[in-house]
């Protein structure tokens, strides 16, 4: 995916999208759910109370019982373009900075709340903010308001040059990570270059130019903190399972002496009037033209802003969108095309961005763009349209709203409000507007922003990949730090009776793990539904997986089952794919279908008073796919592009080439871990493959059903019945084959991938380990989370925190039925690429033999990561859903939590130690993605084993 892929920040358009290994391979946390108490019926609504600490902190409070866990979300309001030319990147680098440890917590932020099992943890920035956020168990808030506020008011003593290095190698090394892929991070350096003139401070990255961090010196993040992080730039939210009388009592004592900052004034808007459209092309290595056009438009939180959302949802935010329809279904001119609004706060900007297909000439798409932006234009979107996009933004927010934390949670949408805006429920305005809007006040809005002085940029494919083009430089690397400016004098501390010298509080209890028992009911053809009730927002999520996956692929085509499922929901009984696509936006559904190594699965999410309809479309897209000719040509044009788009991106194409590696050419799990097959295999698929593929593996008496969400049994049941009571199994449908086991190989083995140019080279070494129904399954994860399962890890603490060689590195092993691959990565700058496969394998070689044995400490920590979080890791319905169909997967009982948290409970060093010989570092395979005209030769100096240079299809390579 693009870097300028953003999906638009408005509030009402809070929902994220996600991809990891762990999804593709159909595993799964081995933890369930708690029993929460219930909860009133939600409405679009987050009912808060506030204070302001006399130093100028403003506090917000959400009170949520559902799970024992509060919220902790602090905002700052200083980003990327409170910096100057000269000095960019200063933001973010500082969001490092400030996990690093503080004056009276020496070491890892992570580290304390890691002993009390805490989720949804991070720290993010971008041009207007930089915010940290964490949900903890209600017991250890003292100990979170501690961190933060020492880290606020206590930081500055615990930043030497030694760390600050360190961290400016991280921050570098994110960078080139982001640089380092097709379309990468410096092409949206490029289109906000061109956007923003020289002096905007919108113009320069948030992650700032290698020269100014390069240049930055103590003295100048240390006046970069004095300026600005005082608790008057601030706003805490606290959201859960608290009050607002204990929020006070908290606020003042943990945060009321720290003394204030300057107080940062406000930027005004500052949206760029541009006379005329621009263009450049730039060369990258990439298989195919990508075209981006973007104009600077009206501001996050403006009435414009919110009347932009809805024009993007209906030019390009959905499936069944204009640009969609014309140039995806009918024309067949490309392979993907979307907009979006990023919202920022001085000036917004809207992006369209289309691949364009192998062969077709882009400036024929452009023209086509630009018909479809222009009728939208000049005749406004339909009613029909309106009423689609509004319900599709409208359910997203709702969705978003379950959470208390993280990305679009409820404490996340009242900061954002807050810190932008001055009201924390300004949401509530946006989505006035958007109910209110009509298709001529859209029409107007992007009449207003959408004409002269956009910016086109092609990027054309190249053997020159476009890390290789030289930065930009606004100004030269600032040689001096700037003045600090004065302490607002408005704002004063409150003594506080808090011994800092005592270190963090330490949390003595913790809230008690309950484990909901799902309810059962059966159809009358005897297809069991297993439901948990979740009473918080009108949602309804439901599930249907089915034994096989990539495992019914053998004796067939390679990627059958993943093409078949992808194919369910491109028109089904009455709907051809756009209508279908329509339908679901215009029920507010979420509705989906894939394959992973094990299952195949088809689920819902849909608003509760629009359940009916939803389940119709479901049970079309479950039982009458339509597998239409044209349909299937168009998404194996558009599957066969996106493998090409695998193969050039380093991550993808090592996780294409390592399965076969493992498994063997002819395993079930041998296919790409991406899922997507190979392009002769996905090229020879027949309609007929796809007919027999759903005909043999889609048996309602193999089905697992699970619905979590605002419903009942007697509720649901009912509505089950009466669209698939009646549906029978095939007759001679096969039986699932076993999974092979296969023997690991009898040597380490090399193999190593070209990408010239490359700045970075991505490091993978896996090796197979035992099934997850294996008894000691969880013992093995144990283990494996003292070498890569946390930030705190060996593996990230060496290459990251350590050498800074990386942005991160880890290890895991995903749950399936068969073998499980176990993978350890890292992607390190191409300069440490041998030394980091040392530090790799010592790693490896001492924690499997025991040489660096694990430690108490360290079995205290991922006991305490792997159980104390359980009572809030399952807040949402989608967490709680995925887990239970985890557990009838894996035929595992329904109390399989209390297993899991008793084995953690007992584990020892010494049990730890001997799962860790499950290991074999005689038998791992490396994968290395790389310029191999500076790598290749000292790889091979290591004698690590043998080694062979293959493509990207795994194919020996051709000198």
């Amino acid at each position: 995916m693009s870097p300028i892929s953003p999906t638009s920040r408005a509030r009402p358009r809070a929902a994220a999208l996600a991809l990891a290994l762990t999804a593709v391979l159909g595993g799964g946390v081995a933890a369930s759910a708690p029993a929460y108490a219930a909860a009133p019926k939600a409405s679009v609504a987050i009912p808060y109370e506030e204070f302001t600490l006399p130093n100028g902190l403003r506090v917000i409070v959400h009170t949520d019982r559902k799970a024992p866990i509060v919220a902790v979300n602090l905002w700052y309001h200083v980003g990327s373009k409170n910096e100057q030319p000269g000095r960019t990147g200063f933001a973010h680098l500082f969001e490092h900075l400030m996990f690093q440890g503080s004056e009276n917590h020496k070491g890892e932020f992570f580290a304390p709340f890691e002993l009390v099992g805490v989720t949804d943890q991070n720290g993010t920035t971008n041009q207007d903010r930089t915010n940290y956020f964490q949900n903890v168990p209600t017991t250890a808030l003292d100990m979170a308001l501690w961190m933060e506020s020492d880290r606020m008011g206590h930081l500055l003593g615990a930043i030497d040059q030694k760390t600050l290095d360190e961290q400016r190698g991280v921050v570098q090394n994110e960078k080139r990570q982001g640089e380092n892929q097709p379309y990468g991070r410096r092409i949206n350096a490029k289109m906000f270059e061109a956007l923003y003139p020289v002096g905007h401070p919108y113009h320069w990255q948030t992650i700032g130019s290698m020269a100014d961090l390069d240049a930055a010196s103590l003295d100048d993040v240390k006046t970069w903190f004095r300026s600005w992080y005082g608790p008057n730039n601030a706003v805490l939210v606290l959201a859960g399972d608290i009050d607002l009388k204990t929020a006070k009592e908290k606020a003042l004592r943990y945060f009321g002496d720290i003394p204030a900052s300057a107080t940062l004034k406000d930027m005004p808007t500052n949206i760029p009037k541009r006379a005329q459209d621009t263009r450049e092309t730039v060369p990258d290595r990439v298989p195919q033209v990508r075209v981006y056009r973007a104009w600077p438009v009206a501001e996050n939180g403006s009435k414009d802003s919110t009347l932009l959302t809805l024009l993007s949802q209906v030019l390009g935010g959905s499936a069944s969108s204009r640009l969609d329809t014309r140039l995806v279904h009918q024309d067949k001119l490309a392979d993907n095309v979307g907009t979006s609004v990023w919202n920022s706060e001085i000036s917004g900007t809207f992006f369209i961005t289309t691949t364009v297909k192998e062969g077709v000439d882009s400036a024929k798409v452009e023209k086509i763009v630009d018909e479809e932006l222009q009728r939208l234009l000049t005749q406004g979107p339909t009613a029909e349209e309106l009423d689609q996009a509004k319900t599709a933004i409208r359910a997203d927010f709702v969705r978003g709203i379950e959470r208390i934390g993280g990305f679009g949670g409820k404490s996340d949408v009242l900061a954002e409000c807050a810190v932008y805006s001055g009201k924390p429920d300004c949401y509530r305005e946006e989505l006035e507007t958007l109910l209110a809007a009509t298709p001529e006040s859209v029409r107007a809005a992007g009449q207003k922003w959408l004409g002269v002085g956009s910016h086109t940029l092609v990027v054309q494919p190249s053997d020159k990949p476009a890390s290789s083009l030289p930065e930009t430089a606004a100004a030269a690397p600032a040689s001096a730090p700037a003045a600090v400016p004065a302490p607002d004098p408005k704002f004063k501390t409150v003594k506080s009776d808090v011994d800092r010298s005592a270190g963090v509080p330490v949390t003595q209890t913790f809230p008690a793990l309950s484990f909901p028992t799902p309810q059962r009911g059966k159809l009358s053809n005897g297809m069991e539904v297993v439901l948990v009730e979740r009473h918080e927002i009108p949602v309804v999520q439901l599930l249907m997986e089915f034994p096989g996956g990539y495992t019914a692929d053998q004796g067939r085509k390679l990627g059958t089952a993943s093409f078949a499922m992808s194919m369910l929901d491109e028109g089904a009984g009455d709907y051809g794919a756009l209508q279908l696509a329509a339908r679901k936006e215009a029920l507010g559904a979420e509705l989906g279908a894939g394959a992973s190594l094990d299952s195949a699965s088809i689920s819902l999410s849909a608003l509760k008073d629009k359940l009916d309809p939803s389940l119709d479309l479901f049970a079309d897209v479950v039982r009458r796919p339509r597998f239409d000719a044209a349909e299937i040509e168009r998404v194996r044009a558009t599957w066969l592009a996106g493998i090409k788009q695998e193969k050039a991106r380093p991550q993808t194409a090592a996780l294409r080439v390592l399965p076969p590696l493992l498994y063997g050419a002819d395993h079930a799990y041998a296919i790409p871990f991406t899922g997507s097959g190979t392009e002769a295999s996905i090229a020879s698929l027949t309609r007929d493959d796809l007919v027999a593929f759903h005909r043999d593996w889609l048996q309602p008496d193999k089905v697992r059903i699970v619905v979590v969400g605002d419903t009942s049994l007697k509720d649901i049941v009912p509505q089950l019945e009466k669209r698939f009571g009646d549906w029978k199994p095939a007759p001679n449908a096969p039986a699932l084959p076993e999974v092979a086991t296969v023997p690991r190989p009898k040597a380490p083995r090399v193999f190593l991938v070209d990408q010239p140019g490359a700045i970075q080279s991505n490091l993978y070494v896996g090796e197979v380990v035992p099934p997850t129904s294996d008894a000691g399954s969880i013992d093995f994860d144990f283990a494996n989370g003292v070498l890569g399962g946390e930030f705190s890890s060996r593996l990230n603490m060496n290459l990251r925190e350590d050498k800074h060689w990386a942005y991160g590195s880890y290890s895991g092993a995903s749950n399936t039925k068969g073998q499980r691959p176990w993978i350890a990565s890292a992607a390190v700058q191409s300069d440490k690429t041998v030394d980091s496969i040392k530090e790799l394998k010592r790693e490896i070689d001492a924690f499997t033999s025991g040489q660096t044995p694990i430690t108490e400490a360290e079995v205290a920590k991922i006991r305490a990561s792997n159980t104390l979080s359980l009572p809030g890791a399952y807040e949402t319905a989608n967490a709680v859903l995925g887990q239970v169909a985890g557990n009838l997967r894996y035929g595992r009982p329904d109390d399989y939590i209390v297993q899991y948290k008793a084995r953690n409970d007992a584990m020892t060093p010494a049990l730890a130690q001997a799962a860790a010989k499950t290991i074999d570092p005689a038998a791992v395979t490396w994968v290395v993605v790389g310029d191999l005209s500076k790598i290749e030769q000292p790889i091979r100096d290591l004698k690590l084993g043998e080694v062979q240079v293959v493509d990207a299809d795994g194919k020996a390579a051709k000198k």
